[in-house]
């Protein structure tokens, strides 16, 4: 969510992440007015105008951490794709694995540059031996579209599906519970990483057990003429709140989470942010021979996690110093409702071990922080 919230002295206010917005042009996702009737604060978000609280971020975070929250995700792109992999490039396209992948089962990578840079991290789900979806992020989607029609071949089909699909993220320990009661038994086998058809108000639809939280959660595809539907379907039940991006933003930041357009970019690679696993290096892809180059000439920046010694929060952009040096940047900061305290992740120029201390500074304000492990918050309840 780049530049969109930070927070000082437990405080969260708004700031200017984007001052050339169109707002002529800006695109609405089918459930504005639903977010308007619950008096949402909404914001432009990758050219989306988007929920960012309805309540308050704080208690949105902690709600979905004890509960279930609901988050409108309508603003991400989908493909559909049509392709044998033993006649296509497909495998060619992402780091991620795709022959191993078993039907019903999803996995997360990346699309890549020639120069190992993340065109887009993105979501992959086998729906059978030859059909795939593949979800995107918002603001990268017509990139995304011409970067895999520029680079595909002997693909059968590839539609962008984006415009007619729907997508709400069901997230928290109760979320289980919560959709049993919609789509009925069998949505408590499906296991992290796997999807399945459930009929939910008449419709089949695609039900993942993924997310973006560390909760239990479930991401459910439903078109977009019956998303209102469900939204409101979900929202009867007194376990469930609905939740903006603020939060998804705090939640993310707690688990370690990196954000596409802050985080990871086209100027990134997956080596520096710490993604390596997430690259399978037993075939060819775009990108890779730049990656085994950086593996053996060295990274010249690296992805580290810390966390504040007080409630100061740390914004995009502030400078990290260790040892008195400036040894790098913040990419993301801000209070955990969770833990009390500043988190972030930012790139740095040198090694910096678990424990070591360092500064976050931006003109005047210093915030000592320590370099720590992720993920921040631990006692999540997806059961990876």
């Amino acid at each position: 969510m780049r530049d969109l919230l930070c927070c000082t002295h437990g405080k969260f206010h708004e700031i200017e992440f984007n001052s050339m917005v169109d707002h002529a042009n800006i695109l609405v996702t089918p459930l504005i007015e639903e977010h308007r009737s619950l008096h949402a604060r909404l914001a432009p978000f990758g050219g989306w105008m988007m929920p960012i609280q309805y309540s308050g971020i704080i208690e949105e975070h902690l709600w979905t951490r004890k509960h279930a929250g609901l988050f409108d995700i309508c603003h991400m792109g989908e493909f559909l794709i049509e392709a044998d992999l033993s006649k296509s490039n497909f495998e060619h396209l992402v780091t991620v694995g795709l022959k191993g992948m078993s039907l019903s089962s999803c996995r997360y990578g990346f699309m890549l540059n020639e120069e190992g840079g993340i065109v887009d991290d993105l979501l992959i789900y086998r729906i059978s031996d030859t059909r795939w979806m593949a979800v995107v992020n918002a603001a990268t989607t017509p990139g995304d579209e011409s970067h895999i029609r520029k680079h595909s071949t002997g693909f059968e089909r590839f539609e962008n599906i984006s415009t007619s699909l729907g997508k709400l993220d069901l997230q928290g320990p109760e979320a289980g519970a919560v959709l049993k009661s919609l789509a009925g038994a069998g949505i408590e086998k499906l296991k992290y990483y796997n999807f399945g058809y459930f009929t939910v108000l008449g419709e089949k639809i695609i039900v993942s057990r993924t997310g973006y939280t560390g909760e239990l959660g479930y991401e459910l595809y439903m078109p977009n003429e019956k998303i209102a539907l469900l939204w409101k379907k979900i929202l009867e039940d007194g376990r469930v709140k609905p939740i903006g991006l603020g939060a998804r933003d705090t939640l993310r930041i707690e688990m370690g989470y990196s954000l596409y357009g802050q985080d990871i970019d086209a100027k990134t690679s997956p080596l520096e942010a710490g993604l390596e696993r997430f690259i399978d290096w037993n075939k060819d892809f775009i990108g890779k021979s730049a990656l085994l180059r950086q593996k053996k000439e060295g990274l010249s920046r690296r992805m580290i996690y810390f966390m504040a010694n007080s409630r100061r929060s740390p914004r995009h952009n502030y400078q990290i110093f260790y040892d008195a040096e400036d040894a790098g940047t913040v990419t993301s900061g801000s209070f955990s409702p969770s833990l009390g305290c500043g988190i972030g992740m930012g790139y740095v120029s040198r090694e910096i071990a678990p424990g070591g201390q360092i500064l976050l500074s931006e003109g005047s304000v210093s915030i000592s922080a320590k370099v720590v492990n992720k993920p921040f918050y631990k006692n999540g309840s997806a059961k990876f």
